[in-house]
């Protein structure tokens, strides 16, 4: 679609969601709840652990939520910040976006199917990783914990995705209820522990023998990464009624929901002993120490939802953006075709979903470093873009501007730059250069895929011309 036009188009998108099931999907986008922060304590102590969740919303995300409020309200068409980039700064970089947003999908979203399956095998133990082995192909061991991921969690919830954005709204509502319960539960118990036994949640500062600098950068990846998505609803504002009025309201209910759903577990979680040897999935062993084992089963079923959550809003974002790419002939234009009976792009879910089935089998080792380094590359891409576009397109209509000018917009910009920066150069030195070097590979391959990518799209363009792509292209 013309994005000149996209003000006032019909809507191609049958099913479309509000205000609280669009905080709801920014929630799981973003966050699912504190399951995955324990390492954070461990890595950094519980001082600065408390430091980097208030401090990095503040200069990571604020920022985020703001230049998405005003692209996502000025630009409010499907594909996000891939049409953002495009936009203000031409084809090759509306490419780097849209295909480094892919990559970063590939190996994040292959952890919550895997997640969901381990939680399943704490509740039964055939469904355990290796536990039950069905048959082996090649390198691969297909188990009944793959099955079970493939099975009981992608399919559904692909299913779920292509019945339209109602439906995974309306679900991730109920799921974020369920998510939320059990840390409600713990810190109703945690908190009056703390007082009652004089504990500080807040000392140490640090892990022995660590500097302050040191103990921030440790833990830097870890909040990043969980503080990472506020952009992915601009990818699909099409299908939010009324995204002018609604993307601002719910970028800022998500932003506070979210940071005091990390904060007030985590303080209530020092009630307990033996946060030097806290891992993922700790909360767990947290909460039968604090409540018993209903509540630890609490938890378990409150990180189930989580992960269901996390994996059906997810999937509906970054399918948006092959959707968006395929309109303008970057893949294959059928990926953007519209279910007749559903109106979603019932191609792109269902391919997304299989590559992520298939993503399951690897072992991804500095998983999180490989994705907050791309998911930074794509933010910094866009914050480009809202700063090229607010030069190049002053009278562009903005629902949503980010007020004071120029000094706010630099007030905001420089330290998410300098945040994203230090995060690189503090893990380079903290475990060499293969992370990130990984990471560096992934650009490559996209810059090189444009030209190829380039070819392909002029000959799908001259055996089919399109009336909307023969226009002048973006500068």
């Amino acid at each position: 679609m013309n994005l000149e036009e996209s003000h006032g188009a019909r809507p191609r998108f049958r099913s479309r969601v509000t205000l609280i099931p669009v905080v709801a999907l920014i929630f799981f986008s973003v966050s699912g709840g504190a399951y995955g922060l324990e390492p954070l304590t461990s890595s950094s102590g519980p001082g600065m652990a408390m430091i980097l969740l208030i401090v990095t919303p503040l200069i990571y995300s604020v920022p985020v939520a703001l230049f998405t409020s005003e692209l996502g309200t000025a630009i409010p068409t499907t594909g996000g910040g891939y049409h953002w980039v495009q936009r203000a700064f031409g084809d090759f970089w509306g490419f780097q976006e849209g295909v480094l947003w892919m990559f970063t999908a590939f190996v994040d979203m292959a952890l919550y199917p895997v997640l969901f399956a381990d939680y399943l095998g704490q509740l039964w133990a055939p469904a355990a990783q290796g536990a039950t082995v069905v048959a082996r192909v090649g390198p691969l061991t297909i188990d009944l914990h793959w099955i079970l991921a493939v099975s009981c969690f992608i399919v559904p919830l692909t299913i779920l995705n292509v019945l339209g954005a109602k439906w995974v709204g309306d679900s991730a509502v109920i799921l974020t209820v369920i998510a939320l319960v059990p840390f409600v539960l713990l810190v109703m118990i945690g908190i009056p522990h703390l007082v009652g036994h004089h504990i500080n949640p807040v000392s140490p500062m640090t892990t022995p023998h660590t500097s302050l600098v040191a103990a921030f950068g440790a833990g830097l990846w870890v909040v990043m990464w969980n503080y990472a998505g506020f952009d992915s609803v601009g990818a699909i504002a099409e299908e939010i009624e009324r995204p002018q009025r609604v993307i601002p309201r719910a970028l800022a209910a998500s932003i506070v929901l979210i940071t005091v759903a990390y904060l007030l577990p985590m303080a209530a979680a020092m009630a307990v002993p033996g946060w030097q040897s806290w891992d993922a999935g700790s909360f767990t062993s947290i909460a039968r120490h604090l409540g018993g084992p209903w509540l630890a089963w609490a938890m378990t079923i409150g990180a189930l939802a989580g992960a269901v959550g996390l994996f059906g809003s997810l999937l509906m974002s970054n399918s948006r953006i092959p959707f968006a790419m395929a309109e303008e002939r970057w893949l294959p234009r059928r990926i953007s075709r519209l279910s007749p009976r559903f109106g979603t792009p019932t191609l792109a879910i269902v391919i997304c979903a299989g590559i992520y089935a298939l993503f399951t089998f690897s072992t991804f080792t500095n998983l999180v470093v490989i994705d907050v380094f791309l998911t930074n590359v794509t933010l910094l891409l866009e914050l480009g873009a809202l700063i090229a576009l607010r030069r190049k397109e002053p009278d562009l209509p903005r629902p949503y501007k980010i007020p004071g000018g120029w000094p706010v917009i630099a007030l905001l910009a420089v330290p998410l730059v300098a945040v994203c920066v230090f995060a690189a150069v503090e893990q380079y030195r903290d475990s060499g250069a293969i992370s990130i070097t990984a990471s560096l590979g992934a650009v490559a391959v996209s810059v090189l895929a444009f030209p190829v990518a380039k070819r392909l799209r002029g000959a799908s363009l001259a055996k089919e011309p399109d009336p909307e792509l023969a226009r002048q292209p973006l500068p």
